[in-house]
């Protein structure tokens, strides 16, 4: 039976190869090549040139402490809020669910901005109402810093952080935790010398894709970094490109690819972190229920933190946002800021033919690449779970593999390779690179459907005659219609804020929201970018209420829930 499966997989083998494989085989080729133009022309130089460049050790300090320090802050928090939720007796559990899910709703450039709106040193609205309310000639806080851009990327990895740890922490042993207290052992004692090393492949398969996101990040260190002359590899590479007479792609190809090969063995690293925390799970019993810590006097004290941590990631970066998209000018709120609002801002960016552009082309893009993302991850997954092949184990590979890729580089990549075609500053180009950078994307959550369906239902289909494809298109699909859902709004979410991919493949007559989103922060028009930053977490939360109200409603026919 598999063998009648064997050209689908490696159908499957060489598009996949194509789109994951493709940017980096062109990332290096050109990175020995003289240019763009001179694709194929072999030279060392460009190594040469940006391995020497004095100015890559500053790059460099910068990148390692943003990235580690970020990491270090978002895995702690990690840790400290999936304890409070699984271990103690913290009232309103509900809220750490919310801080899981909501802030990956806010795409990180409006993250990013809304800080900069908040705490820059000239005019931000924190700054501005503790110079006034407490007499200070200037402002206290710079998040034009690099602490700044640890502060902002800690607090956007922290989710994800929270997501691989609170899991592991729910489902371990707890009888070690229990024996330490028997014989005579503190909370604290038992936390440090119990539970955290027992947690350990866990936390550090969190702290490692930390890294991996922090390496990548780009809307941090563009919107923090740049105006504080604090340059990271994202940066600094993209300035290679961007700036000057004659950029220098093959020098960004060269130099990037170190950060590729870190982001590569860390996300090797990763897989087999998560792979050695799941030996730690072992409560297999339904009626399990672990022993909670009373927090006691320490309740009211925590429940306020994490209130002021809900308050700092979801409420403040909206708010601040819809408050400058309605006022004329940075101002502290009062009576007449108040009485300054208006919908200008809205109406401005609503008539702009640029962010009209933007929008189409965002729309455009998310709902066509996400469909064509779920199809082949659809396809993708059914190998790799239903297929126990060395070939669907090398499918399984590559599909992962893009998720190590930094946006910034990837899309280097992409350029050496679109400019040798027809394809070049369209949007077919940005489609094809969404697809390839988000596919693991579209994966996950339909290998973890796939896995929930049992092959008996398949077999007997082609028992009755029906053939692979008609069996995937009458029995599996229409089970797997709330993972494919889920899929296809998460890539679609992902398309519609992506940033890193866009900034560098994109061009005029192909700019999309968060390019445009970028280009007014760099105008400092802030009242044009809230407005339209708006309009995008509207369209992703629109895109999200609705798969989940799609996702509930077949399985209500289904008779699922």
């Amino acid at each position: 039976m598999n063998q009648s499966r064997t050209p689908l997989t490696w159908s499957l083998i060489i598009i996949v190869g194509f789109l994951t494989l493709c940017p980096v085989l062109m990332l290096v080729l050109g990175s020995f090549s003289q240019g763009l133009t001179a694709f194929g022309d072999f030279t060392t130089a460009k190594y040469v040139a940006a391995y020497t460049d004095p100015f890559l050790f500053e790059v460099t300090l910068n990148t390692i402490i943003f990235v580690v320090g970020s990491s270090v802050f978002s895995t702690v928090l990690a840790v400290f809020l999936a304890y409070l939720n699984t271990r103690t007796n913290m009232p309103l559990k509900g809220m750490f669910t919310v801080l899981s899910i909501v802030p990956m709703m806010i795409p990180h450039l409006l993250f990013s901005v809304s800080w900069a709106l908040l705490l820059n040193p000239s005019n931000g609205l924190l700054n501005m109402m503790l110079q006034s309310g407490f007499g200070l000639e200037e402002a206290p806080f710079n998040i034009y810093s690099l602490w700044g851009m640890i502060l902002v990327e800690g607090l956007l990895n922290m989710p994800i952080a929270y997501l691989i740890i609170a899991p592991a922490m729910a489902s371990f042993d707890v009888s070690l935790e229990e024996s330490s207290r028997v014989f005579g052992a503190s909370v604290w004692r038992t936390l440090v010398r119990i539970t955290l090393p027992v947690l350990r492949p866990a936390i550090l398969a969190a702290f490692i894709l930390a890294i991996v996101r922090s390496l990548a990040s780009y809307a941090v260190p563009r919107v923090l970094g740049t105006p504080g002359r604090v340059d990271v590899l994202a940066t600094y590479l993209y300035e290679m490109i961007s700036t000057g007479f004659a950029p220098d792609y093959g020098k960004a190809a060269a130099l990037g690819m170190s950060v590729l090969s870190a982001s590569i063995g860390l996300i090797v690293l990763y897989r087999y972190l998560t792979a050695e925390s799941g030996k730690y799970v072992t409560i297999s019993s339904r009626g399990f229920k672990p022993t909670l810590i009373e927090l006691n006097k320490a309740k009211l004290p925590l429940f306020i933190i994490v209130g002021v941590l809900s308050l700092l990631m979801i409420v403040l970066p909206v708010a601040v946002l819809f408050y400058t998209s309605l006022i004329p000018y940075s101002m502290v709120p009062s009576a007449k800021a108040f009485s300054m609002m208006s919908w200008a801002h809205w109406i401005d960016v609503i008539q702009d033919p640029l962010s009209q552009l933007a929008m189409r082309n965002s729309l455009y893009l998310a709902i066509v690449g996400a469909t064509l993302g779920v199809i082949l991850s659809l396809f993708v997954a059914y190998v790799v779970v239903k297929l126990k092949t060395r070939a669907a184990g090398l499918l399984d590979t590559l599909s992962f593999l893009s998720f190590s890729f930094p946006g910034i580089v990837i899309g280097i990549g992409f350029m050496w390779f679109f400019v040798q075609t027809p394809l070049y500053a369209t949007l077919t180009a940005l489609l094809l690179a969404y697809i390839a950078a988000y596919l693991p994307y579209g994966i996950r959550p339909l290998s973890a459907a796939f896995v929930q369906i049992h092959s008996h239902l398949e077999e007997s289909s082609q028992v009755s005659g029906a053939s692979s494809l008609t069996t995937m298109r009458r029995i599996i699909v229409p089970l797997l219609i709330p993972g494919v859902v889920s899929a296809w709004i998460l890539m679609a979410t992902m398309y519609i804020r992506e940033l890193t991919v866009s900034v560098v493949l994109s061009r005029p007559g192909t700019e999309v929201l968060a390019v445009q989103i970028l280009s007014f922060a760099e105008d400092g028009l802030w009242g044009k970018l809230s407005a339209l930053g708006i309009i995008m977490i509207l369209i992703s939360t629109v895109l999200v209420l609705l798969a989940m109200y799609i996702g509930n409603y077949y399985k209500r026919r289904q008779g699922l829930s």
